[in-house]
């Protein structure tokens, strides 16, 4: 099974300036559908790969799913954005466009701010120790 090698925190800030820069206004090609967050754009592990799409759970986005919900059909859907849990499938039912990408701005901005965090003290903290035994050669 292949499995997206990209780099998560890379990905989520390119979805960031994807976002600011107004990737999911209308499209020329498709003005009467409003897009999806994360389906409709370059992050999405099946971006113009509709003849061949890979398996969501392929995708980097699912370490951030919740377990119970990998099996969705779109389990991107249901990563929780907001403290109240709210998730896109949610917002999509009760929110407008304005209100969404206020919620995946602030999603996005806390979990990249989080993953730099938990890379700095990673490169900080020293290795742990090697246990196994070696052979000494006298």
């Amino acid at each position: 099974m292949a499995h997206d090698e990209r780099d998560p925190l890379e990905m989520l800030k390119f979805e960031l300036n994807y976002l600011e820069k107004g990737g999911y206004g209308r499209s020329p090609r498709e003005p009467w559908r409003a897009h999806f967050v994360f389906e409709d754009s370059p992050t999405c592990i099946n971006y113009d790969q509709k003849d061949h799409p890979s398996p969501c759970r392929e995708c980097f986005l699912m370490e951030f799913v919740p377990p119970e919900d990998r099996k969705q059909a779109v389990p991107c859907r249901h990563i929780p954005l907001t403290e109240k849990g709210e998730t896109l499938d949610s917002l999509y039912r009760w929110s407008d466009q304005n209100e969404i990408e206020n919620a995946m701005k602030r999603w996005l901005l806390a979990t990249i701010g989080k993953l730099e965090i938990e890379r700095a003290i990673a490169k900080v903290e020293p290795a742990p120790a090697d246990t196994t035994t070696a052979a000494v050669i006298f």
